[in-house]
């Protein structure tokens, strides 16, 4: 049979059919709630500089949570409601309510850095934690790799039964002429043939002699093995020596067996297995320092290609190397930058154009990338500019003077990839983040604070791709020297400043840090 063709009074209501399916399509906007915090301070109470967060990390199964502090210590935490989805999808399909964020609790936490000194260069080498990177898993036992400024180190972190001491060597049935119970000192043995020492306290004298004969045996503790469980926490690996600069990043191969590590001008590729050799696969250090004009501030290793790595520049660019092409990779393979337009330089516009933080999407096509002002997010297979824009703070753009002299132009904010890459995160002063989607067409874009009733905005901007929020800042109950007002009337903190987030691997949840506390949401 054959189809007639469509009227020309069908067509604008098959073209509106086709928009509407189109709207459908979309990804609609998530709605943020508080799940948990760890480690939340009373009002007025001050925090420890030792107890601040510096470093969060999900492992690849979203069940661990990782935390490094400036104390040199790492906090495990682990999920709990993992194993209840089944009855939970039972009680859905009954319609019970059912509470369906995830749930982490304390696990353990070890020492993994103190602080040293440097002899050589006179340097003291704090122990704060600058990066956390989770390792494969094997028989039950969690492996990470943390770091410091100058020393990375393997952990293997394992549960293992508590051992105790059911029979002690002593003989408390009996007492001493002084009414207490026989000490270490008292033996208790039985008759022997030969007239040894019989059922009876025997105390040795001051030279230690033994009865006649000698006793029938030597009993010593028994250790057993209980039913309760200990994490141990055990340092496989030390890789040290090898960073003259700080080391700002880490990233595990997807091969498993390999990882590298980076400073202001080196990339060197370690094997976990061996600590005392590392191969330097980037240098970019001038002949003569004073040719410097760039440095290295983040890497990252491909998540699935093991030859390919990434690694941002103090000048706002991106270069994709190929391990394959050379054994020191001076040429990158490419190179993503975004040009000023003309006339608009001025005295920040390298400060504020500075990479501190980029991350690969889980399926590998695009690399995130946080300057101080905004968001970036690139493609691939497309070097000629950024796909996508997210304008964080652009309100602060009249205060670049200000945040100079405070040094506020200097802190490194963080971002973050949801796993089916549809939204992006990062953190901002205030102790406030925001989410934006990145799929085609949305117009996502969620301001929340880290708090237990975080205040939420919705946003719509169909100026694609650059957002603007600059009518998103809360303003802060607390004023003081590093609180301003924006052009809107909307004041921000620049003494709160949430810096550390990451977003769990298969789940709409995001954890941060704000100052010493932990905050867990979810949507």
């Amino acid at each position: 049979m054959e189809r007639e063709p469509m009227s020309s009074d069908d067509r604008p209501e098959a073209a509106a059919a086709a928009a509407a399916e189109s709207v459908q399509e979309q990804p609609q906007p998530l709605e943020w709630r508080f799940a948990q915090v760890f480690g939340e301070r009373a009002a007025g109470e001050d925090v420890q500089e030792v107890d601040i967060i510096s470093a969060i990390e999900f492992d690849k199964s979203g069940d661990h949570l990782a935390t490094g502090d400036r104390g040199g210590r790492v906090v495990l935490f682990e999920r709990t409601d993992s194993g209840d989805s089944a009855s939970r999808r039972e009680l859905e399909r009954q319609d019970y309510p059912v509470a369906r964020h995830p749930e982490f609790r304390y696990r353990t936490e070890f020492q993994s850095h103190e602080p040293e000194f440097d002899y050589l260069k006179s340097l003291e080498i704090e122990e704060k934690i600058n990066k956390i990177k989770w390792c494969q898993t094997t028989n039950n036992a969690l492996f990470l790799l943390s770091t410091n400024d100058k020393t990375i180190k393997y952990w293997k972190v394992q549960e293992k039964k508590m051992k105790q001491v059911s029979v002690m060597n002593l003989d408390t049935s009996q007492s001493s002429g002084n009414g207490s119970t026989s000490s270490l000192g008292t033996s208790s043995c039985k008759d022997l043939p030969n007239g040894g020492c019989s059922e009876k306290l025997y105390r040795p004298n001051n030279n230690m002699s033994f009865p006649p004969g000698g006793c029938a045996s030597l009993r010593l503790p028994v250790v057993v093995t209980g039913q309760d469980l200990n994490h141990v926490a055990r340092c496989r690996r030390v890789y040290a020596h090898a960073h003259d600069y700080h080391i700002n990043s880490i990233s595990n191969n997807s091969d498993g067996e390999t990882f590298i590590s980076a400073d202001d001008l080196r990339i060197n590729l370690w094997n976990l297995e061996i600590s005392n050799q590392s191969f330097n696969i980037v240098d970019v250090k001038p002949a003569n320092m004073e040719d410097l004009t760039e440095v290295i501030t983040c890497a990252e290793f491909h998540p699935t290609h093991c030859n390919t790595l990434a690694y941002s520049s103090s000048k706002g660019t991106i270069r994709l190397i190929d391990l394959r092409q050379s054994a020191l990779c001076d040429n990158h393979a490419k190179l993503f930058e975004e040009h000023d337009a003309p006339g608009s330089r001025s005295f920040f516009t390298e400060i504020i154009a500075s990479v501190s933080d980029i991350k690969f999407a889980r399926d590998g096509r695009h690399i995130l990338s946080r300057d101080y002002m905004t968001l970036k997010l690139w493609d691939l297979n497309m070097d000629s500019g950024p796909v996508a824009t997210f304008q964080v703070h652009e309100y602060l753009r009249p205060k670049l003077c200000d945040l100079y002299e405070n040094d506020s132009i200097f802190d490194k904010f963080e971002c973050c990839l949801s796993g089916d890459g549809l939204r992006v995160a990062t953190g901002s002063y205030s102790n406030l983040f925001r989410v934006f989607g990145c799929a085609p067409g949305s117009t996502e874009a969620s301001t929340l604070e880290a708090s237990r009733n975080p205040m939420r905005h919705q946003v719509s901007n169909p100026a694609r791709p650059t957002r603007t929020l600059t009518s998103l800042t809360r303003a802060v109950r607390r004023g003081g020297e590093n609180t301003s007002v924006e052009a809107n009337g909307n004041s921000y903190d620049l003494s709160t400043k949430l810096l550390h987030l990451a977003w769990h691997p298969t789940e709409n949840s995001i954890a941060c840090a704000a100052a010493n506390s932990l905050y867990m949401y979810y949507a």
